[in-house]
């Protein structure tokens, strides 16, 4: 019996009734009022930049005495700008907002620099956003996974990469991937767009560029990648999931009829067969093939994805989280995707901090529409630096069960990678014979 019953049953009428359901509402309401009246909201009182050789991380504290966030705004070709962006701006824009509303926070970042959707900004703005959910997990006593609907499967399953300059060698790296216990391998022979297939290019003969340019053909890599996949199949057997990534190496269309030869050998995806500013191709891709598709490393803007995605033009997002804006854009994208059959595969290379990582890992674990994860091996010295580093075991990655995202960070050992890096992260031009440059 519900308490309106309980009162009527007790001889009451329905007019009392109301009036005292009102009474009891009004005292509860007094009540919390009163136990919260006077004390402080949670505010933040500094945000900086930590900078981990090229790894940008973002501290964010708070008016709660030691209560902090960490957050990844890690811009691996422009390390110094990020840091510039979150030490000389957003530095100024977050103190003594309240570190509670990470919606609000992100939409007033998103729009202090009135031009918006960049490559800089996002990242800067992405450190601050995933330092906020870190915090906001540590407020809870929870991983910040629970805070998005707890677990939707035990760990996160991942790909490695493999390569090998010949067939033989890429073989062997396959073989030694699956006992590791990974199921799904990306394949590269050598480098994107295989260069060692390709002859010395005219372009250095005649000192043009820079001698460290890099140099690929489209015509060898593009015969290779059918033989690759053969051989993988006929040698690693049909168990093994493929993936491979084309890294807009080659034009549009070669691309296209590249990928429609691969059929026979049912990749899990192919990635990045376009350059962002050539979308307009994935209609064409997909009423000539069925070979599911992976795109978005690359993409800043809504308007790069939402079509893609509201079209089924392609299979996996595989935006990098810290250059859309963070874990709050992102978990956006991921519910975005689930409504039109689009799974995740986020970016998650080596130039990722672990916070980022563990950023990724939370969201894999949450969401329903889970693809695959890029998966990643800690070197020794970032695990001491970031202690609680997600780990892989037999091709799954576990994140630190620990509040928030489980990530913490040692400045007294990142203040010494920083000081020992050369701070420059560079992408090189990849030219074709002649000398033209090919877009990445």
């Amino acid at each position: 019996m519900n308490r309106r019953g309980m009162l009527l049953s007790l001889g009451i009428g329905a007019a009392g009734a109301v009036q005292a359901l009102a009474q009891e509402k009004e005292k509860l309401a007094d009540r919390y009022a009163g136990a919260t009246r006077g004390l402080p909201r949670l505010k933040i009182t500094k945000v900086k930049c930590i900078r981990v050789s090229n790894l940008n991380v973002v501290k964010v504290e708070t008016s709660e005495a030691g209560l902090y966030g960490l957050g990844c705004a890690t811009f691996q070709q422009r390390p110094m700008v990020v840091q510039t962006a979150v030490d000389e701006y957003l530095s100024h824009f977050a103190p003594g907002r309240d570190a509670d509303n990470i919606e609000d926070l992100w939409q007033g970042a998103y729009t202090s620099s009135y031009w918006r959707n960049g490559p800089v900004l996002n990242n800067a703005l992405s450190g601050l956003d995933q330092a906020l959910w870190d915090i906001k997990g540590k407020r809870a006593n929870m991983p910040v996974y629970q805070l998005l609907g707890g677990k939707c499967r035990f760990a996160v399953d991942c790909y490695t990469h493999c390569g090998g300059r010949n067939l033989a060698d890429l073989e062997q790296s396959v073989k030694q991937g699956l006992a590791r216990g990974f199921r799904h391998i990306r394949i590269q022979l050598g480098g994107y767009g295989s260069p060692q297939l390709s002859r010395e290019p005219h372009f250095k003969e005649h000192d043009f560029g820079l001698p460290s340019d890099g140099f690929t053909e489209p015509g060898p890599y593009l015969r290779s990648v059918p033989k690759m996949f053969e051989h993988i199949r006929q040698t690693c057997g049909d168990e093994v999931e493929l993936l491979h990534d084309i890294h807009e190496r080659v034009p549009p269309v070669d691309a296209i009829l590249m990928i429609k030869q691969l059929e026979p050998y049912r990749p899990f995806f192919i990635e990045d067969p376009f350059p962002p500013e050539q979308n307009g191709y994935f209609q064409m891709l997909r009423r000539q093939t069925s070979v599911p598709i992976a795109m978005g490393e690359l993409f800043n803007s809504p308007h790069e994805w939402v079509g893609l995605i509201a079209e089924r033009l392609i299979d996996f997002i595989r935006v990098h989280i810290s250059q859309v804006g963070g874990l709050t854009p992102a978990r956006k994208i991921a519910a975005l995707g689930e409504w039109f059959g689009v799974r995740s595969a986020w970016h998650g290379p080596g130039d990722v901090s672990p916070v980022g990582h563990a950023a990724n890992a939370h969201l894999d674990l949450a969401i329903s529409n889970f693809g695959i994860q890029e998966a990643v091996n800690f070197s020794q010295e970032l695990q001491e630096i970031f202690p609680g580093c997600p780990r892989i075991e037999n091709g799954y990655m576990y994140v630190n069960e620990a509040p928030g995202f489980g990530v913490d960070i040692n400045e007294q050992l990142a203040a010494k990678a920083r000081a020992s890096a050369s701070g420059q992260g560079l992408w090189n031009p990849v030219r074709r014979r002649d000398g033209s440059q090919i877009r990445p």
